[in-house]
């Protein structure tokens, strides 16, 4: 399963994304799309948002930290 998080130092939301899957055992992949300029538009042509949290999970986009969509890409190993 390959998971990455597409955030920034200074969303919250980000810390609570990253720490659910820290709390859930689930490896993953930071990306700061603020010091990262590629990586921003690389996040921006996946989801369409320019917002962070963007979670990539097995493909799947999740845009904020919504964790029922997120259990649920999880899951689907």
């Amino acid at each position: 399963m390959t998971v990455k998080v597409y955030s920034t130092a200074a969303c919250p939301y980000c810390v609570m994304a990253k720490k659910f899957l820290i709390q859930n055992n689930v490896k993953f992949e930071e990306v700061d799309v603020g010091a990262d300029e590629a990586a921003a538009q690389e996040m921006i042509d996946k989801s369409g948002q320019m917002g962070v949290p963007v979670l990539e999970i097995n493909g799947k986009i999740i845009v904020g930290f919504d964790r029922p969509k997120i259990m649920k890409a999880l899951k689907k190993k």
